[in-house]
């Protein structure tokens, strides 16, 4: 595995404020720190420790972030800004929608899975994708994406594939009713992919964007949901907490939430047993 950034470096990684798909945007909630939710008393905590830091190559911290344990080991994740964040899991860095707004005010690992869910500029940026990669990177996205840059793999949805010490399924993302106009949507169906990864024993979901499709609402087993909702593009913080309620994860990260509270989101969710863990997304350098 490549030689990781020294730790005095990765300590100075900041998270910035991302590219949005939409219009200049009302100014982002203010940071919001919370204590992890706490299980109901008849129910197990979910083996998950927030604020710790990532497995140590040759001294120096992968990624710092959130750490999930697996029945394969820790699984860490690291918000960076938006819909962008990196995992960390076997001594692989993954990263999902990177951008360069994401990278451009500190250094990061290089990547060895990029996943890109569809093609809006927030998500899918050619740039970032050259700089978080080497040659040996595995980069994954749907048709549409491939179409645009190609990718070492393709996913539509409903596809599983294995990687290594992982495994994914690309699940659908789309809008049900919103769009640029009538008859018109800001994300169509097939168009781009949501991702299940499965580490060990752990199904973490990732949304991109897409309002509470009935594929959403329906998904079993999930430990960990990164949900977004934002107007006019996904969906409310009111919305996105309905359908946590239909799928019930463990374990649930509001992100891709500019314009939007995600306070709203964990109010509404209080007393369930989910875990809602706010994260702030869109801190200044």
């Amino acid at each position: 595995m490549r030689t990781l950034l020294a730790s005095a470096v990765l300590a100075t990684v900041a998270l910035v404020v991302a590219a949005c798909d939409q219009p200049p945007a009302p100014p982002a909630p203010e940071p919001q720190k919370i204590s992890a939710a706490p299980a109901p008393s008849n129910a197990t905590p979910p083996a998950l420790a927030a604020g710790t830091i990532g497995e140590a190559v040759n001294g120096a911290a992968l990624v710092k972030g959130d750490t999930i344990e697996t029945s394969k080991g820790p699984l860490v994740v690291m918000p960076l800004n938006h819909a962008s964040f990196l995992m960390s899991f076997g001594g692989k860095v993954i990263a999902v929608d990177p951008t360069m707004d994401a990278m451009k005010h500190g250094l990061l690992p290089k990547a060895d899975y990029v996943f890109v869910t569809h093609t809006h500029p927030d998500h899918f940026d050619k740039d970032a994708l050259d700089a978080i990669g080497t040659k040996d990177t595995t980069y994954v996205g749907p048709q549409a994406v491939s179409a645009l840059r190609p990718m070492t793999r393709t996913m539509a949805n409903g596809e599983k594939q294995t990687f290594e010490s992982f495994s994914v399924e690309a699940v659908p993302m789309y809008n049900l009713k919103r769009g640029p106009d009538a008859g018109l949507l800001f994300h169509d169906k097939g168009r781009g992919d949501g991702y299940v990864f499965t580490f060990g024993d752990k199904r973490i979901y990732v949304s991109g964007d897409t309002e509470c499709t009935p594929e959403m609402r329906a998904l079993p087993n999930i430990d960990v949901a990164f949900m977004c909702m934002n107007l006019p593009y996904t969906m409310t913080p009111d919305e996105a907490a309905t359908c946590a309620k239909a799928f019930k994860p463990k374990v649930v990260y509001p992100y891709h939430y500019r314009g939007q509270d995600p306070k709203t989101f964990a109010a509404a969710l209080a007393g369930t047993g989910i875990d809602v863990r706010l994260r702030d997304w869109y801190a200044a350098p």
